[in-house]
């Protein structure tokens, strides 16, 4: 029944008021409310995003190229995430605590944390999720970044199990894990996917098939709703999202495309409010044309050629390797073929990466006369000629680029020593595969975005137990300073320790560098919240799309 106490005052107040404001209150009144009812019923905020390549899974712990990780983000929150500036933030755990001895971190997470169909998250869905990501059985290519972590490179080569990795639930929300040396940049792996929890009850329902639509339950900002192999990634806002109120993004699309060109077409139609990079051909018209819309900025991140060591005609041939990377000029492939976006590399490690010095090999500085001179004297003590040419196969990922920059390298080893060079574009999933099997590998493209900001996640990828070394690089000394530099406390001894390994390996030219990448994204003025950083890492949860 209604108060009736208030009905006398009621009656007393609109006695008092004049009839003219009482109507000027109630039109106000519904004013407001219809105004709050149409912006609680507008259109939702919908991001369509060009991401590359189709993504191979999206299983976060065999997960491993970066258009897949951009989707990964959005669908599963690590212990840690980058902030839009690149800084490492809280994330699954609200704060953190380092032991003295350095070696002991404490994580809290957040009591509020639930995965995507509404259970909990626990600090044992990330003690099975790293177990899992270290486990070879997982089969991860990323299994070795956990390195860090007590007792994860025995695990990761069966010599221990899984239990045995240094990582304990201490409750249902604290989480420690135990390190075999002092990691400065830590907290900031632990923000990789390879170190994302894992829905434990999917896991054992589905195996292997619980990445699906229907079937993947993440704790990230969204949940999927949708993949369609060669068109598209629909995810849906997780309302279960400990920081859905902050999350203004209803619907987020992936467009998969190996063609750049083609994805900056439908950027120009209006199709896509962000690219996944633009063509390197076209780098100066997209400055005249899109101005501001077009983010170049520094990028943690090499490209170059690997040599596959496991067999004939680079196994035990340092003086062809070395012949093949001092005949490519990278001025011109840098500053002509690819118009300045990106910085001719004779390194592995990029310029910009904190506390460290890239290095180079002494014959960087060399004219390019004394460099391509030296070139043939080496490339005839390997045992080739003009009437023996050396033949051999260079494989890329199918992407225009990528062809321009193989047809060019494969024009100047021609021009300069008389190489003779197949090349062979191959799909995404299939050039990993081949990459990975070295069956069929001679010559491949390589390329690596750091996935922290330290020398260490470059330099770790060639160590000879690595799951990405797929040159086979293997060498004693090169493990042996990594090994020394994870264990070394002091930042400055660690360093030197980084910059020795580098130089050594150049030496021994596994790999020819090519180039450094800087990042290049086209971004809709209507995209609010876009801000470039070293890793280009951008959450869609931290993005808002503006009325246009």
């Amino acid at each position: 029944m209604p108060d009736n106490a208030a009905m006398p005052h009621d009656r007393k107040l609109r006695q008092l008021l004049p009839a003219w404001v009482l109507g000027c209150c109630l039109a106000l009144f519904l004013s407001a409310a219809a105004a709050g009812t149409a912006l609680a019923a507008g259109p939702p905020q919908v991001l369509r995003i060009g991401n590359g390549p189709e993504p191979e899974t999206l299983d976060p712990h065999r997960a491993e190229g970066v258009s897949t990780a951009n989707i990964l983000r959005d669908l599963y929150e690590g212990l840690t995430a980058y902030g839009p500036d690149g800084s490492i933030v809280p994330a699954a755990a609200e704060s953190w605590e380092q032991a003295p001895d350095g070696l002991n971190y404490t994580f809290h997470l957040r009591r509020q944390a639930r995965w995507s169909n509404g259970d909990p998250l626990t600090a044992e869905d990330f003690v099975a999720g790293l177990r899992r990501s270290a486990d070879p059985a997982t089969g991860s290519n990323y299994a070795q970044i956990l390195s860090p972590i007590e007792n994860a490179a025995a695990v990761s080569a069966g010599r221990l199990p899984p239990e045995q990795l240094g990582v304990e639930a201490l409750d249902a929300q604290t989480l420690r894990i135990r390190l075999q040396g002092p990691t400065p940049y830590f907290p900031g792996l632990l923000a990789h996917w390879a170190a994302f929890p894992i829905h434990r009850p999917s896991l054992q329902a589905w195996g292997r098939a619980f990445a699906r639509p229907g079937r993947l339950v993440g704790n990230g900002a969204y949940r999927l709703q949708d993949w369609v192999v060669q068109s598209q990634v629909t995810l849906q806002r997780n309302p279960y999202y400990w920081n859905d109120a902050q999350t203004a993004i209803g619907t987020v699309i992936y467009y998969p495309t190996e063609d750049l060109a083609s994805e900056l077409q439908r950027y120009r139609a209006g199709e896509l409010d962000c690219s996944y990079a633009i063509p390197m051909s076209q780098a100066r018209w997209a400055r005249r044309l899109f101005g501001a819309e077009l983010h170049l900025a520094p990028y943690l991140g090499s490209y170059w050629y690997g040599y596959n060591l496991a067999r004939p005609p680079f196994k035990d041939n340092l003086k062809l390797r070395l012949a093949l990377s001092m005949a490519i000029d990278r001025e011109v492939i840098a500053g002509k073929l690819l118009q300045g976006a990106a910085l001719p590399a004779y390194g592995f490690v990029p310029p910009g990466t904190w506390n460290y010095t890239p290095q180079s090999p002494p014959w960087a500085a060399w004219p390019r006369e004394r460099r391509l001179a030296e070139a043939r004297r080496l490339y005839a003590e390997a045992g080739y000629s003009a009437g023996h040419p050396l033949q051999v196969e260079l494989r890329y990922n199918t992407q225009e680029d990528n062809r321009r920059i193989a047809t060019v390298i494969a024009a100047m080893w021609k021009q300069g020593l008389g190489v003779q060079t197949q090349l062979l574009n191959e799909e995404w999933k299939v050039f990993l595969q081949n990459r990975h099997g070295r069956l069929l590998t001679e010559v491949f493209r390589g390329a690596w975005i750091g996935d922290y900001d330290d020398a260490s996640a470059f330099a770790d990828i060639l160590r000879s137990f690595d799951g990405k070394n797929d040159e086979a690089y293997a060498s004693a000394a090169y493990d042996a300073l990594l090994q020394q530099a994870q264990q070394q406390p002091d930042a400055a001894l660690r360093r030197g320790l980084l910059e020795q390994a580098e130089g050594l390996m150049l030496g021994d030219m596994p790999i020819l560098p090519i180039y450094f990448y800087e990042s290049k994204h086209l971004v809709k003025p209507y995209v609010a919240g876009w801000r470039d950083n070293p890793l280009d890492i951008h959450y869609s949860k931290d993005l808002k799309v503006l009325p246009h």
